[in-house]
C-alpha cells in the first residue's frame, strides 16, 4: 500500500503558524524570535528536506528488504496503525535518548539544540547528516517485527508532525491530566534547556510517559526558567557550521587522540568526553551544580538553626 508523506501536507499549516507566533511575539515580546536566528532555522529545515529527498529512498530501499525476514504478517487494519504508532514513539525515545548520550548520534541531532531561541521556527531546524549518523537503525525492530515499511514511515511523520507545536513559550502548561501522559511544551522545554537541571532530561517524542517510566522526566519549574542552546553555543549563524561543527570536532578529536580506544571513545562516549577528563559532560556539570544546591542547602539551614538559637554562631 502506498501512503503519502503527512509532514508534505502538514508544511502550509507550519508556516502560517510560525508567522501566527511571529505575530504573537511581536506583540508580548520580541526578543522571542531573532530574525538571523529564524532565518538559519529555516535554511537549515530546507537543507535537511534536501537531504532527506537524496538519501531517503535508501532507508526505504533497506526497509523493504530486512521486511522479507520478518516474525509476522501484520495488516493494514486501524489497530495496527495505532500500535505502530505507540511502539514507533517508544523507538524515537530511544533514538532521542541514544542521540544526547553518544557523541556519533549527537553529531546530527546537534542542529536541532543549537539555536538559543525557542519557538515554532526552531522545530524546523534539523539535521543534514541523519542518513550518516545512522539515526534510522533504531526503528530495524519495527520492520523485522511485521510492520510494513510504509506503515512506520507514515507514523513517523505524524509523529514529526506532533513535535511541531511544542516548540513554542506561547503556551505555558495544558491541563493536567494532558501533561501527565502527553509531551507538552512545558515538558519540551525541559529538553531544550541548559540549564544543569535540565540536561538530558525529557527525550518523548509524543507521549511523555516513556520519560516517566524509564527516570528521565523533569518538570518544568517556575523559580527555574529555561535557558536554550548547548552548552557550548555556536556564537555565529554560518549555516555550514551549525550543519557539520559537531563532526568536525569528531574528525579533530579523533585525528589527536592517543591510541585506537580513545579515538573510540571520541565516537561513542557521551558529548564532552575526553580521554583526560578536561571536558565537561552533562554529568560533571549537573555534578558540580548538585554540590553546589547542597552546599547552598546546609548553609540556608546552619544559618536558620543559629537565628532560632539552636547552635552559637560562629
Amino acid at each position: 500500500m502506498e501512503l503519502p508523506n503527512p509532514v508534505n501536507f502538514a508544511i502550509p499549516f507550519f508556516v502560517a503558524l510560525v508567522l501566527a507566533e511571529m505575530l504573537v511575539a511581536w506583540a508580548r515580546d520580541r526578543r522571542r524570535y531573532c530574525p538571523r536566528d529564524t532565518l538559519t532555522s529555516l535554511a537549515l529545515g530546507t537543507g535537511s528536506t534536501v537531504a532527506g529527498l537524496l538519501t531517503g529512498w535508501i532507508v526505504y530501499a533497506m526497509a523493504v528488504w530486512l521486511h522479507q525476514f520478518r516474525l509476522f504478517d501484520i495488516g493494514w487494519a486501524w489497530y495496527w496503525f495505532a500500535l505502530c504508532f505507540v511502539i514507533d514513539d517508544l523507538a524515537y525515545y530511544v533514538f532521542h535518548r541514544s542521540a544526547h548520550r553518544v557523541r556519533w548520534f549527537w553529531a546530527s541531532h546537534v542542529i536541532h539544540h543549537s539555536s538559543q531561541h525557542y519557538n515554532l521556527s526552531t522545530a524546523l531546524r534539523q539535521t543534514w547528516t541523519g542518513f550518516i549518523s545512522l539515526g534510522f537503525i533504531f526503528r530495524i525492530p519495527l520492520f523485522l517485527v511485521g510492520f510494513p515499511p510504509e506503515m512506520v514511515l507514515f507514523v513517523g511523520g505524524l509523529n514529526l508532525i506532533y513535535q511541531f507545536w511544542i516548540h513554542t513559550e506561547v503556551i505555558g502548561r495544558m491541563p493536567a491530566w494532558f501533561e501527565a501522559v502527553m509531551n507538552t511544551p512545558s515538558h519540551h522545554r525541559v529538553h531544550h534547556a541548559t540549564n544543569p537541571r535540565y540536561l538530558d532530561r525529557n527525550y518523548a517524542g509524543v507521549f511523555i510517559v516513556w520519560d516517566r517510566m524509564f527516570g528521565t522526566f523533569v518538570p518544568e519549574r517556575d523559580d527555574d526558567r529555561p535557558r536554550y542552546g548547548i552548552v557550548k553555543d555556536l556564537g555565529s549563524f554560518n549555516l555550514l557550521w551549525a550543519a557539520f561543527h559537531e563532526w568536525v570536532g569528531i574528525a579533530k578529536d579523533v585525528w589527536q587522540a592517543p591510541g585506537l580506544r580513545a579515538k573510540w571513545n571520541y565516537m561513542v562516549q557521551p558529548p564532552g568526553w575526553s580521554h583526560d577528563g578536561s571536558r565537561d559532560t552533562s554529568e560533571t556539570i549537573k555534578a558540580r551544580w548538585q554540590a553546589r544546591q547542597m552546599q547552598r542547602d546546609t548553609t540556608v539551614q546552619q544559618e536558620g538553626r543559629e537565628a532560632a538559637g539552636l547552635t552559637p554562631a560562629g
